[in-house]
């Protein structure tokens, strides 16, 4: 019962009672006293019993009972006032005792009165509920009385009474009322506990005394704003940042999620599911709110589905830029250990959690039953499948299933004996593979023969499986290069990391490589010596003073992007490659003028006449030489080995009259180790490095020069 005030009952009206429809006294007691709807029978649970005043009553049982009817002993209206405490709240004194305070009618024998004698004007019926005591059945004479108030004025409470037997789903109606809060706001209530803390009353459909609720405890109703967000949390959330612009109207659904740290995978799966149309207005329009299942062992309690439900309202309230969904990510870590802290994870393992975590809250299957597994049993698929998904909804009904649930088909053939057996199982999310790109896109750098032309950048569609001839194949589309004129290398730290065979896979090379390809000379090899040319790879070194106890020792560090040069291979000497290099390093290494040519004295070049020529080496002329003869800048070869020994170091070189801008010397495969000499009639891959003296690279080399390149915006295509 909501309170102990209301309306009487039809014909419980104040003043004199209409003897006319009075039975006579021996029928009354038969009604009141007798008969199956009697006082005399038993008490059943939930139902209704009336306190009346022994006094009145003893004085009605002397009128039924006496054989003369005397109207002097006729009793008056039924009158309860020695009942109550006083006649403002009717509240009832404390330790009336059933017999000696008053006696207790069933609903039927209490309106047989009400409609004989009336009830005295203003009093409101006593009506209370039969409790079941642990299987003893008692009247609740003294009710649940609860001090009712709003989150936005808990100071004035209002006082109500209820029966333990009454839901709180009764208790939310009755402040609704009191409050005047319509019914199509949504609230939900909070019981402040003795320590003053309050909790959240979750399951409107229990009772009470499942709630445990005791006369004297506040409730608090709450009623969510026009925003989509609780007063409670506004509360406790209102220090911790500025309190969004209230006057903000944006459209609804166009929100963001705030990153609480690594959360991108929660909050990508959040946008996409609060973009389902059906689901999204399943929880605006509070469908859920009568689905909510709390009593399911497989679910959550209803809280995902009331923290998701929170998370929608705000996001579809157009009252928001942006959200922060802490309240959620909280959630989602107290029933899931693995998304607790801020670490990365699956959006896809999340999109899970959340689907089967929202489907058990809201299973509208309270009790599940056993189902068995329906087999074809050579039925057509349609009969087949009917029955199975009717057999899947007796034990999983949800908006989830509604919206996302399917059934797969299932073929089992018996290899030996060829039974066929066909099952639909349920799936409510699919693992499905991401189509497979047959192509590839590459960004690689072409180095051409020219030496004016910068190096340019190109984006190459080439087949993923393909093999080096494929890449060089597509960049002779984009250029006009021939392939048989390119060379392919990785180039890392400047130096070469590997120089690749054109049957090599570009599986070999990632996508953060930086690939260099080069143009060589048509006659060029790099492995053969039966070709005309032959094909260097050059490195850039500075010489860097080191701390030592004299300052005499002087360190190499590299720079630049290394080079694939083309020699002839009848001018292979130090002096000649000294000449092709400096053509093709003229983009961005200014020759000297004639103030810094430098004659040498006479010993010197007297000295140079006695340098041994270089063994299998062919002497070259000092003039520099044209287009032809420098080969131009080539791609990287794989397999390359340290040079072997018969090259002539720095020492040996022949003095010139022009001063020399940098020296050539040969070294190993990294760059680092200086080697004597080198021998042709190896296999060695020869290295040679242009070692420059900071001040002479200071003066003649234009470092943003070397390092400029051409992007080119069209793509190169297989």
């Amino acid at each position: 019962m909501a309170s102990v005030g209301g309306n009487p009952p039809r014909g419980a009206k104040g003043g004199e009672p209409r003897r006319r429809r009075m039975p006579r006294p021996d029928r009354q007691w038969c009604q009141i006293e007798s008969c199956e709807s009697g006082r005399g029978r038993p008490l059943r649970d939930g139902e209704s019993w009336f306190l009346v005043e022994r006094n009145w009553y003893k004085q009605w049982e002397v009128y039924v009972q006496v054989e003369d009817e005397d109207p002097s002993i006729i009793p008056g209206c039924i009158n309860n006032d020695k009942l109550f405490e006083d006649n403002i709240n009717w509240h009832l004194k404390k330790g009336l005792v059933e017999g000696e305070d008053y006696v207790l009618l069933p609903t039927t024998a209490w309106n047989h009165l009400v409609s004989w004698y009336g009830l005295e004007h203003g009093q409101p019926p006593i009506e209370r509920k039969v409790v079941d005591f642990r299987g003893v059945c008692e009247v609740e004479v003294y009710p649940v009385e609860l001090l009712l108030a709003q989150h936005s004025d808990m100071d004035t409470p209002h006082t109500a009474q209820f029966s333990q037997r009454d839901s709180l789903d009764l208790v939310l109606r009755t402040a609704q009322d009191q409050f005047v809060v319509s019914p199509q706001e949504e609230t939900r209530l909070w019981v402040k506990n003795a320590e003053g803390s309050f909790e959240r009353l979750c399951n409107t459909r229990v009772t009470l005394c499942d709630a445990s609720l005791e006369s004297g405890q506040v409730v608090v109703m709450e009623t969510r704003s026009k925003d989509g967000t609780w007063p409670s949390q506004q509360t406790r959330t209102a220090s911790s940042g500025p309190k969004e612009e209230e006057e903000f109207q944006g459209q609804p659904g166009i929100c963001g999620l705030t990153n609480l740290g690594n959360t991108c995978f929660m909050n990508s799966a959040l946008q996409c599911l609060s973009n389902v149309p059906q689901l999204t207005e399943y929880f605006l329009k509070n469908r859920y709110l009568e689905e909510l299942n709390f009593c399911n062992p497989l679910g959550m309690k209803g809280e995902i589905a009331e923290a998701y439900a929170d998370l929608v309202k705000q996001a579809w309230s157009g009252h928001h830029r942006n959200i922060v969904p802490n309240v959620f990510k909280t959630k989602v870590g107290h029933f899931a250990s693995q998304f607790l802290g801020y670490q990365q994870h699956d959006s896809q393992e999340l999109l899970s959690f959340l689907l089967d975590g929202l489907h058990e809250d809201l299973n509208r299957v309270k009790k599940k039953e056993y189902v068995e597994q329906c087999d074809a049993a050579g039925r057509p698929d349609q009969e087949v499948a009917v029955e199975a998904w009717q057999n899947h909804k007796r034990r999983n009904d949800s908006v989830i299933v509604d919206t996302f649930h399917g059934l797969f088909k299932s073929t089992l053939v018996c290899p030996d004996c060829g039974n066929v057996s066909v099952t639909f199982d349920p799936f409510c999310y699919l693992s499905v593979p991401l189509p497979v790109s047959h192509k590839r896109v590459m960004e690689v750098f072409f180095v051409s023969m020219d030496p004016r032309r910068k190096p340019e950048q190109h984006r190459l569609v080439v087949p993923k499986k393909g093999k080096i001839s494929d890449l060089c194949l597509a960049l002779a589309k984009h250029t006009g290069v021939s392939p048989e004129r390119m060379m392919v290398a990785d180039v890392f730290s400047h130096r070469f990391y590997k120089i690749f065979q054109l049957d090599e896979s570009l599986s070999t090379i990632l996508d953060r490589d930086d690939i260099f390809i080069y143009e060589v000379s048509g006659r060029s090899s790099i492995t053969e010596n039966t070709r005309e040319d032959v094909v260097i790879p050059i490195y850039l070194r500075e010489r860097t003073p080191a701390r030592d106890y004299n300052n005499s020792y002087y360190g190499l560090m590299l720079f630049g992007h290394p080079l694939l040069v083309s020699v002839p291979r009848d001018r292979l000497s130090w002096d000649a490659l000294y000449h092709i290099l400096l053509y093709r390093l003229s983009r961005y290494v200014t020759r000297p003028s004639s103030d810094d040519e430098d004659d040498g004295d006479e010993k010197d070049t007297e000295a140079g006449k006695n340098i041994p020529k270089p063994e299998n080496v062919a002497g070259g002329s000092s003039q520099d030489p044209g287009p032809e003869q420098a080969g131009p800048s080539s791609g990287i070869a794989s397999g390359s080995r340290a040079p072997a020994d018969s090259s002539p170091g720095p020492s040996d070189w022949p003095q010139r009259r022009r001063k020399h801008l940098f020296t050539l010397q040969t070294v190993n495969s990294n760059g680092t180790s200086d080697r004597s000499n080198f021998n042709e009639d190896t296999q060695a891959q020869p290295y040679i490095a242009i070692d420059w003296d900071p001040e002479m690279k200071k003066r003649y080399y234009d470092e943003v020069e070397a390092e400029g390149y051409v992007k080119q915006t069209a793509w190169g295509t297989c």
